[in-house]
């Protein structure tokens, strides 16, 4: 079948469905956006190309698609590109930001399509293995709440310890009772051993000792394999024609199987503004220079465990071992001798104390200490790896000791992802970058634990463009991201440059406006303060006086955004008795009961105000009269200590670039399309956005940054 013809049934699909769906108006910007979404998948070659056969390369087509609010973009992508893989027998692979979209697509938006389309298909969501329980940790948990010793079992990380010993004798009893109810909900069937469906997720200290993890996993192999919950996930992803995902697994298992090939499968990046920054956050790492008791404990087990499975590579195991205490407590050293002075004058309010090494380039004293605990780690890993293979080999050969040897497997898999994730930081904090070239950000923090000072080593990528060019689209073939924030003050330049696409020759770009009407349903009021922003003490408390004045005249529902901790703690003390049960501050209830009891009071016909901080700057939809008002208390700058952006900020400088202009400006866009964009959900909302940053209209990058907000009626208000 041709290209057009698979194009122009995918599009037939997307209007049987859009007509056969009650209630539902036919909207220019979601055909628009369907057409490229049929286009852009019936151009790509799927699937293994043999070029020396003489087959023609790969065609790879990729959109990137901004669909503004009320374009209903996840009908315009499922549709096409679901009837699409039906055509081509492939499969659909939806990579979202947030667990709240993942869950809206699997439970609303593809059982609803699911019904309306001619031809039936099956969904599963994906989800990371540790977002579900590990029924074999449970099971041991649930009888004391803890480990049963600690020479059998490492479910508590080390640094956790100190803090379980001081538990009280009554939070211990409530972990044990909490883990009991949890195994008994599971085995009786009414809970299915996914952390996001229980009533209330638990905090992650305690279920990360439940949490499943694949370096202590032996799979097939496991005396509870029959029941576990992960892998019946796993399977319902094999029958799947559309599997609905997130940026971090997709990432986190490039090349591990999990999800279908990249090369064979029709991508879609929903959410896709989070897509730099996640893949910063995937390929950085760091390490502990000070708590280092692990390494003995792992080099003990490999040893015991080696020397029963007759695995000659342990003979190495003590000096590799040995070798890595004495390196990671210099180099703890030599950092304090180094950035002692610097780290320790650093208030330790506002969490570790932190140095950033300029341009990247390490001292020498640390290189020689890295190189050497970066062989040792190395040959440390390979006899672990041979002994992995060794006891798989024994459960393979012995299915009867099941149990026994996943124990063993686990006790080992339980610590070397910190050996991996220490070889790791060494080699990024060691690499070079040749003139010109552009260098990891590389730094060294501090923090005191009781008596005790905790040293550790990050590394990070600096351009996350860079990253996801070599590592993901390299394997993409057919891809959409979408988004209602992918341009940046009016273009695409800055988001391509992001996320890696910038000169591919096989990316288009299409804006589809969003179908209501600004400028009649939203005023932006340019609230002005006296203060300049940059004196935020000043700034604050005159920010904090004009936000209560108006958030006085409140009648429904309103979202006040802030930029700091401090600024919104600033503005909860100063609030009148009478207006603190108005109030909803994130964090004091969790999220879902917070926006559950804000939406009681609106129906209620009281006033209600959430206080809220980036994560409440995207994602919430709350439309109507449960969000009349957003007030967004200064410009989201990012923070300016943050080491990536420093780093990446220095190296544009050295080349001669601007990166206020280039980086800092185009990103604080988009940051602030997102926060306005809470305002106006639907085609009947009416709703006012204040901003008490003069810089938004006082200054040429202010300028900048309206031209990529929507357009509201503008008022600019005088200071109170």
């Amino acid at each position: 079948m041709s290209q057009q013809v698979w194009a122009a049934q995918a599009l037939e699909s997307f209007d049987a469905v859009v007509s056969a769906t009650e209630g539902f108006r036919s909207r220019a910007g979601q055909r628009l956006m369907a057409q490229q979404v049929a286009h852009t998948f019936s151009s790509a070659t799927l699937g293994k190309v043999d070029e020396e056969s003489g087959e023609a390369a790969p065609t790879r087509s990729i959109a990137v698609i901004q669909a503004g609010t009320g374009v209903g973009k996840s009908l315009a992508y499922c549709a096409p590109a679901i009837a699409l893989a039906l055509s081509r027998g492939t499969r659909v692979l939806i990579s979202t930001a947030t667990v709240a979209l993942q869950e809206q697509l699997v439970n609303k938006d593809l059982p609803a399509l699911a019904a309306l389309m001619p031809q039936p298909f099956k969904f599963a969501l994906a989800k990371g293995r540790g977002r579900y329980v590990c029924k074999l940790k449970l099971d041991r948990l649930a009888g004391t709440g803890e480990a049963e010793e600690e020479g059998e079992d490492d479910l508590f990380a080390e640094e956790e310890a100190a803090a379980r010993a001081k538990r009280p004798r009554h939070e211990t009893e409530a972990r044990i009772q909490f883990y009991s109810t949890m195994a008994q909900t599971l085995s009786k069937g009414a809970w299915d051993g996914d952390r996001d469906s229980l009533d209330t997720p638990p905090e992650p200290e305690v279920w990360s000792p439940v949490a499943a993890e694949g370096a202590s996993c032996t799979g097939k192999h496991c005396p509870a394999f029959s029941q576990c919950t992960y892998y019946d996930k796993r399977k319902e992803l094999v029958g799947a024609q559309v599997i609905v995902a997130n940026h971090d697994l997709l990432l986190s298992s490039l090349g591990a199987r999990v999800l279908p090939e990249l090369d064979n499968c029709l991508l879609v990046l929903d959410e896709a503004h989070h897509l730099p920054a996640t893949a910063l956050d995937q390929f950085a790492c760091s390490m502990d220079l000070s708590r280092i008791t692990w390494i003995e404990r792992l080099a003990s087990r490999g040893l015991r465990i080696g020397a029963l499975l007759e695995v000659e590579e342990i003979a190495d195991i003590p000096k590799h071992s040995a070798q890595l205490r004495q390196t990671l407590q210099d180099l703890a050293r030599i950092v304090m001798d180094v950035y002692g002075a610097q780290l320790k004058s650093q208030p330790s309010a506002w969490g570790p104390a932190r140095v950033r090494v300029p341009r990247g380039e390490l001292p020498e004293p640390l290189i020689a200490p890295l190189g050497l605990l970066a062989a040792s780690a190395e040959g440390f890993l390979d006899a672990l790896r041979a002994i992995s293979k060794a006891l798989r080999a024994e459960m393979r050969d012995k299915p009867d000791e099941a149990k026994r040897l996943s124990t063993l497997y686990a006790q080992i898999g339980m610590l070397a992802p910190r050996l991996e994730e220490l070889h790791a930081t060494a080699q990024l904090l060691l690499q070079d970058s040749p003139e010109g070239a552009v260098p990891a950000a590389k730094w060294f923090t501090l923090e005191v634990d009781g008596d005790f000072i905790v040293v550790k080593a990050h590394a990070s990528p600096i351009l996350p463009g860079t990253t996801l060019r070599n590592h993901l689209w390299s394997a993409v073939r057919g891809a959409v991201l979408t988004s209602a924030t992918l341009t940046s003050c009016g273009h695409f330049d800055f988001f391509l440059r992001e996320a890696g696409l910038h000169g591919d020759e096989a990316t288009t770009t299409l804006e589809v406006p969003s179908p209501f009407n600004y400028a009649a349903q939203g005023t932006l009021i340019a609230a002005e303060t006296r203060a300049d922003p940059k004196n935020a003490a000043q700034f604050t408390t005159e920010m904090v006086d004009a936000l209560l004045h108006d958030i006085a005249r409140v009648e429904y529902g309103a979202l006040v955004l802030f930029t700091s901790r401090e600024q919104m703690r600033q503005a909860v003390d100063a609030l009148p008795t009478a207006m603190r049960s108005v109030v909803l501050v994130q964090n004091a209830l969790p999220r879902t009961q917070l926006l559950r009891r804000h939406r009681e009071r609106v129906e209620n016909g009281e006033p209600s105000v959430i206080f809220g901080m980036q994560s409440f700057g995207e994602g919430l939809d709350l439309p109507g009269r449960l969000c009349e008002s957003v007030f967004i208390t200064k410009l989201p700058f990012a923070p300016p200590d943050d080491p990536v952006g420093e780093a990446r900020a220095e190296w544009l400088r050295a080349v001669g670039r601007d990166p206020f202009s280039e980086l800092v400006v185009p990103a604080t866009a988009i940051r602030l399309a997102q926060w306005v964009g809470r305002a106006i959900r639907t085609e009947e909302d009416m709703a006012h956005v204040y901003c008490y940053d003069k810089r938004l209209t006082r200054t040429s990058y202010g300028q900048r940054l309206l031209k990529g907000l929507p357009p509201f009626a503008l008022e600019q208000r005088a200071p109170l």
